[in-house]
């Protein structure tokens, strides 16, 4: 009995070695396959990195003034009888904006036309009598006065008149209504903005020591987050003559053509004072960077020949680069990466260092130093 119990135990022992065995074969060839398995080829697209000759550019934060802006305010009290124009809309200089009641002025003006009338009269008559010496000079005089005085108060009521029909000071664009008819305004009460903006100042400051580098007339490209995509290009009008004593800043002004208004004051803008000296950069696509808290790198394309002779292929080798201006689609390099150089110029985020790839531009993207996006 005790013998029948030894040989199946033995027997078990033998069946378990057996498999065992077996497992540890598969899991031993599985490791050798694994080892020599090799990821497919990760398609990319690549630029080559090469020479360009930009614009030197003077950057500064700007924002945008009026030619002319100004609140249309009244300048006496009275009631709104008319409302001449509509919010929003251009006007040219002289053009009727508002009217206020001036019926008690046009009553008085009536009066002081009857009475300068006579006041006139009167003079004539005395002129003449003292031309025949039938009066006195003191006569004549007084006569005088009282015509200037009447046709001074005639004046002054034209005057009331005038300032109570308000007018546009110049042409520009209106903004929004603030009075209605029937409202009784107070002298100073604001009754609508109206804004020169064809052409627009641009204001913007840099600092003393580009002083030199600029002067009236030079060319200054204006971007702004409103208009994505789209420059706007002025040039500089006005340097003022001093310096800021606080931030030793020189504040300068440009004027830009803006005749689709999309420029509107008080509007932030980027401001960049093109220079006649140009530079030479190395410039990659900005896609091409991999941009990192501690180092941005890029990934450079190089030829790798398989083991045994085998056929070549490509692989990518990561680079650290220091970064220089931006531009458009593209960026400069300051070192890390030489003239001809091909790097990979999408996806970069998902490539790692020594991975194979395969190059396939036919999808590669329209790189621009001047970008004009189609929604833009």
């Amino acid at each position: 009995m005790i013998k029948r119990i030894i040989i199946t135990i033995v027997g078990l022992l033998v069946v378990v070695g057996i498999l065992g065995g077996i497992k540890g074969l598969q899991i031993e060839r599985m490791i050798a396959q694994g080892k020599q398995f090799s990821p497919p080829p990760e398609p990319v697209t690549t630029a080559v990195a090469r020479k360009e000759t930009w614009e030197s550019l003077l950057t500064s934060v700007g924002s945008l003034e009026a030619v002319q802006g100004v609140i249309v305010t009244a300048e006496l009290p009275g009631k709104v009888e008319r409302i001449g124009f509509e919010p929003g809309t251009k006007v040219k200089a002289g053009e009727l904006l508002l009217q206020q009641d001036i019926s008690a002025e046009t009553a008085q003006l009536r009066a002081a036309e009857a009475t300068l009338t006579l006041a006139n009269i009167e003079l004539d008559r005395k002129r003449k009598l003292l031309s025949q010496k039938t009066i006195s000079r003191s006569e004549y005089d007084n006569a005088e006065a009282q015509f200037k005085q009447a046709e001074a108060q005639a004046d002054n009521i034209r005057a009331a008149i005038k300032k109570k029909t308000i007018r546009a000071p110049f042409s520009g664009r209106l903004g929004i209504r603030l009075v209605n008819m029937g409202q009784v305004l107070k002298e100073g009460e604001a009754i609508v903005s109206l804004q020169a903006i064809d052409p627009i100042f641009v204001n913007f400051s840099l600092p003393q020591q580009q002083l030199a580098q600029v002067k009236t007339g030079l060319v200054v490209q204006v971007t702004t987050d409103a208009w994505p995509g789209q420059v706007v290009d002025g040039k500089i009008t006005a340097i003022n003559p001093q310096v800021d004593a606080a931030t030793r800043n020189i504040q300068m002004q440009a004027t830009v053509a803006n005749p689709e208004e999309h420029l509107r004051p008080g509007m932030f803008v980027n401001v960049a004072v093109v220079l006649p000296v140009r530079q030479d950069v190395l410039a990659i696509p900005a896609t091409a960077v991999l941009y990192a808290p501690y180092s941005d790198s890029v990934f450079v394309v190089e030829e790798k020949k398989e083991e045994k002779n085998g056929p070549s292929g490509k692989i990518v080798r990561q680079q650290f680069v220091r970064l220089g201006e931006k531009r458009g689609d593209f960026v400069a390099i300051t070192s890390g990466l030489e003239q001809g150089q091909t790097v990979v110029t999408t996806g970069v985020f998902k490539l790692r260092n020594g991975q194979s790839v395969v190059v396939n531009n036919a999808v590669t993207p329209e790189f621009k130093l001047n970008p004009e996006p189609e929604e833009s």
